[in-house]
């Protein structure tokens, strides 16, 4: 049985692994560590089989510069499950959740920049439909989505999005 919860200090070593083994450098091992160490406002969440961390994802702020306004939202990003547990739907509990809570939270948006025949599932749609484009030029449009949770803001949203400065550095 799958437990997803808060990521926990003692986490902190077992997340690493997760992402190291999930991912082919240590971009993204890296990058979690810098965030946790640089920003306040994360949603990180781990899966947890018996006592072991099998999985985690981590939401960071994200802000929407457009001509007329800025808009903050989250960003997904990473998400990695051992690769020994990946095809039994642990990185969907991740997602799921992390969106719950959010949502929760009243968070307006969720970004993403991945698989488009993976992240659509979660309500993701193309972000240039509400004419939002990444800061990273080279992004193709149909991976770089969006999950549009206050649909107040649906003809309102539309700018350059920027994540946290920490992701320049994998990109």
């Amino acid at each position: 049985m799958v437990t997803i919860r808060p990521e926990q200090i003692e986490d902190i070593p077992a997340v690493r692994a997760v992402n190291l083994a999930a991912f082919a450098g240590p971009q993204e091992a890296d990058l979690v560590d810098t965030l946790r160490r640089n920003c306040d406002r994360l949603l990180s969440l781990v899966a947890v089989v018996g006592e072991t961390v099998v999985g985690h994802v981590l939401f960071s702020p994200v802000t929407v510069k457009g001509e007329e306004q800025t808009l903050h939202g989250m960003g997904l990003a990473p998400m990695a499950v051992q690769p020994e547990h990946q095809s039994q739907g642990i990185g969907s509990q991740l997602i799921r959740h992390g969106l719950a809570i959010l949502g929760g939270q009243g968070c307006p948006f969720i970004i993403v920049l991945g698989h488009p025949d993976y992240y659509p599932r979660f309500g993701f749609e193309r972000a240039s439909h509400y004419h939002m484009r990444s800061q990273w030029p080279d992004v193709p449009d149909e991976a770089f989505m969006l999950l549009l949770l206050d649909r107040s803001l649906a003809d309102r949203l539309s700018g350059v999005c920027y994540y946290q400065d920490e992701f320049n550095e994998i990109v």
